[in-house]
């Protein structure tokens, strides 16, 4: 799964009374949705933030640092 795969619905638009009532149906719906479905939501926004496309071929630079005593 890539971010470059995922097509957002714009006609999807719910408008609330409250920022308590938009909370709260956040909550419905991710407990609605499956662990799976959850880690994959998780991972897109991973991907979305850090800017990578491929997890499985992408890691984190690794940095070392020598330091020596006196």
């Amino acid at each position: 799964m890539s971010v470059k795969n995922i097509k957002l619905e714009k006609n999807a638009i719910q408008i609330f009374s409250s920022f308590t009532e938009a909370d709260d149906a956040d909550k419905r719906f991710w407990h609605n949705q499956t662990a799976r479905q959850r880690l994959e939501a998780l991972e897109l926004m991973r991907q979305s933030a850090y800017g990578y496309e491929n997890p499985d071929s992408e890691r984190f630079q690794r940095v070392f640092e020598i330091v020596k005593g006196k």
